[in-house]
């Protein structure tokens, strides 16, 4: 007799990007009470005080709620229009590693996102050949505390501020040349699904798919305008189950930023988005 179909392949995660308008604890009071799974913490939404950063921290795994994912303070290789400083490639490793420094005693092999930042002088070549170094020397960190790295290529819409890859194919040409076990790609379904080549990539390295990020698209209006699972053009469930096929067994993660549109999902009932979202996904899954 074949087993029953789970109603939803991973367990569900939650961006703290995506419940903005709460603090960092009501973030974890709500989680908790809504059933969230897995948190993808958010840096900057720790207290700029260490020991009270650290006290918060303590507080995720009194909730039961395992950090599966970082979004570190400083996560770009090269100063960016979301994170223009500081300015120099080693103070920003240096920034990366108080990071980790701080938050993976609380976050046993998790995930830390980074992102290129855009090619200084428009130099993507000598970019990426720097971006792959840099990867090199984060692992190095990453390895001595017990987590790891997942590289994460933006949509084309953030070339020039944000990034300088754009596809999986580029992500995992960096990955594979960084060519260390605790570096991989970070899949986020808003930025990688107008990407002709995605589905047979994923197949190209399985194990270096590290982590899963999900939302719906529109065409942006500003640079934080993302939809719910099932608004949008996103076919989530043939990407889901692509993830799947791939070998893909961690968290799906909700990472939604809504701000500066007039129809803004911040300023609607967050504990209904966490819902909405969760059974739009088992739903995507489903008929996927």
């Amino acid at each position: 007799m074949n087993s029953p179909t789970p109603a939803f392949a991973f367990p569900y995660g939650v961006n703290q990007f995506t419940t903005m308008p709460w603090s960092f604890e009501e973030d974890l009071t709500h989680y908790a009470g809504l059933g969230v799974e897995a948190i993808e913490l958010c840096e900057t939404k720790l207290d700029d005080d260490h020991d009270r950063a650290k006290a918060q921290l303590a507080s995720v795994a009194e909730s039961g709620l395992p950090i599966s994912s970082v979004q570190p303070v400083v996560r770009t290789v090269f100063p960016s229009e979301t994170q223009p400083g500081p300015a120099d490639r080693r103070d920003r490793l240096d920034h990366f590693r108080r990071s980790v420094e701080l938050i993976a005693p609380f976050a046993t092999d998790a995930v830390f996102v980074t992102n290129t930042g855009p090619a200084p002088d428009g130099n993507l070549h000598e970019a990426i050949r720097q971006v792959v170094t840099h990867h090199r020397e984060l692992a190095d960190i990453a390895a001595g505390h017990g987590v790891r790295i997942a590289l994460e290529p933006l949509n084309p819409v953030l070339l020039n501020a944000e990034t300088a890859i754009w596809t999986y194919r580029q992500a995992l040409d960096v990955v594979q040349e960084v060519d260390r076990e605790n570096v991989g790609v970070c899949l986020d379904l808003w930025n990688l699904w107008q990407d002709p080549d995605l589905v047979p990539r994923l197949a190209d390295a399985p194990d270096r798919l590290f982590l899963l990020q999900v939302s719906d698209w529109r065409t942006p209006r500003s640079r934080m305008d993302r939809r719910s699972v099932g608004t949008g053009d996103i076919p989530v469930g043939r990407l889901l189950h692509a993830a799947h096929d791939a070998g893909y067994r961690g968290p799906c993660v909700l990472e939604i930023f809504s701000d500066n549109v007039p129809d803004s999902l911040y300023e609607t009932d967050l504990d209904e988005l966490l819902r909405t979202n969760r059974t739009a996904l088992e739903s995507a899954w489903r008929t996927g």
